[in-house]
């Protein structure tokens, strides 16, 4: 049997899977582990998006002068959420989704604030 240099392991007792997960490989188990709470999600999802997220249009608009495009955004990402979850997409396109308008709606404010 061929061994490896300069060491005394055998070929078949080299290990080919990654024992060093990286984030990416550990937030896809992560979701998929929340299978189960799709309904959960898509509801912590709505109510987020309505208490937190749908304000901020009418905030930047009004004290920052944001461009209109602003209240456009914010609704097609709320309307996309309810789409997705109404629709039947699979948890990581639902958590992905909400993670994204998460993201958006910060930049939003850091840009017009700042």
């Amino acid at each position: 049997m061929a061994t490896l240099t300069n060491t005394t392991a055998q070929w078949s007792d080299v290990s080919l899977t990654n024992t060093n997960p990286s984030l990416i490989s550990k937030i896809t188990a992560w979701a998929d582990k929340q299978a189960a709470n799709r309904t959960l999600w898509f509801m912590v999802s709505l109510i987020a998006q309505g208490v937190l997220f749908l304000p901020v249009p009418a905030v930047l608009l009004y004290y920052f002068h944001a461009p209109i495009f602003i209240l456009a955004v914010t609704l097609g990402l709320f309307f996309s959420n309810i789409i997705a979850g109404m629709g039947g997409a699979g948890i990581r396109a639902m958590l992905g989704l909400f993670a994204f308008s998460i993201i958006v709606h910060l930049l939003m404010i850091i840009t017009f604030i700042i």
